[in-house]
Formats: C-alpha cells, structure tokens, sequence
C-alpha cells in the first residue's frame, strides 16, 4: 500500500512538474503519473507536529508513517536515512527497496 498525506503528496506533485524534467519524460505523462499515484494511495492525516528529523521539511514524512502505522519509509533522502530504524519503521533506499520487494 501507498500511503500520502496531503502536504506530501502536494510535494511529490510540485518536485514533478518542474520544468528540469521536461527533457526526461513529457508533462503530460507526469500530470496522468501523479493522477493515478492519487487513485490508489492511501491519504492519512497529519497536523505538522515536530518528529525529531534534523530538517524539519522532513518531518511530514516520518509523521505519515507514523499516522498510516507504515512499516516501511523508501526514500533517498540522507536526513531520514540517518534516522533507520525510526520508531519501529525501517527507512530504506530506493534501490534497499527493489531488494526489498
């Protein structure tokens, strides 16, 4: 399962769509991508509370996993990596994940 809140679903959708990525793969294909992700994943409440993350950007992450009890955080990011195991939630890389699944 997919599990987003709004905040960082909104994030996904503005990383995406910035015009860096215009030479990679069309606009159009990402706005249909970032639709469908919104279809089947699972959208949980979060209030923006403090996590402990040394960039607070990030704490929305940790908070949706610990609102969606997520087991599993895949991520590429070296702030939240740094925090593996996080309140019994595994923080892995992305290529950790292909391995993983």
């Amino acid at each position: 399962m997919l599990v987003f809140s709004e905040p960082t679903m909104n994030e996904l959708a503005t990383r995406m769509l910035k015009s860096k990525f215009d030479r990679y793969v069309d606009r159009s294909l990402r706005v249909k991508f970032l639709a469908e992700l919104d279809a089947i994943a699972e959208i949980v409440g979060i209030t923006g509370a403090p996590m402990g993350c040394r960039d607070r950007d990030d704490d929305m992450i940790l908070e949706t996993a610990l609102n969606a009890e997520a087991p599993l955080i895949v991520t590429g990011d070296a702030d939240l990596l740094s925090m593996n195991p996080w309140r019994d939630i595994r923080i892995i890389s992305p290529a950790e994940a292909i391995e993983f699944f």
